[in-house]
């Protein structure tokens, strides 16, 4: 697996569940996205650049993925996830010698939980979701935990 020597560009997204009709919308300059996934749940992006790079409608598409597969990771595992559970994940394009390759960095916020348990919760997800499994082996995909 190649890792960046320097980034170049990156992409950033913030997965949530939204629940809530009267939520902050996304300000001049910037849409909201709504996705959908096979469960029929959306998954929202709120104030999302107008244009934005590659790097970060593939981290908004992946997201969208992966908290799906984080659900299905805790209900397997028996967990139940905190209301204000969130995914943020940052790919970066970056230079690797004379090359590019793309990098990602996961950071999941679910409040009083264990770090184990996320952990091991974000570890099976990415064995179910289909974006991970797609780049798997083929990036360096970091994972932060945060629970406080």
């Amino acid at each position: 697996m190649t890792k960046i020597d320097q980034v170049l560009h990156s992409g950033n997204s913030h997965a949530t569940i939204n629940r809530d009709p009267n939520v902050q919308r996304g300000e001049l300059g910037v849409l909201d996205l709504k996705l959908s996934a096979p469960d029929g749940e959306s998954r929202e992006f709120v104030a999302t650049e107008l244009h934005p790079r590659a790097e970060q409608l593939f981290s908004g598409a992946w997201s969208a993925c992966y908290i799906s597969a984080f659900e299905i990771a805790a209900s397997l595992k028996k967990v139940t996830l905190p209301s204000d559970y969130s995914v943020d994940i940052q790919v970066s394009i970056g230079s690797v010698g004379a090359g590019h390759c793309l990098g990602a960095q996961f950071t999941i916020r679910a409040p009083g939980l264990a770090t184990e348990v996320v952990e091991t919760i974000a570890h099976l997800a990415h064995q179910i979701c289909p974006y991970s499994k797609a780049v798997h082996g083929n990036i360096e995909v970091g994972l932060n935990v945060v629970t406080a």
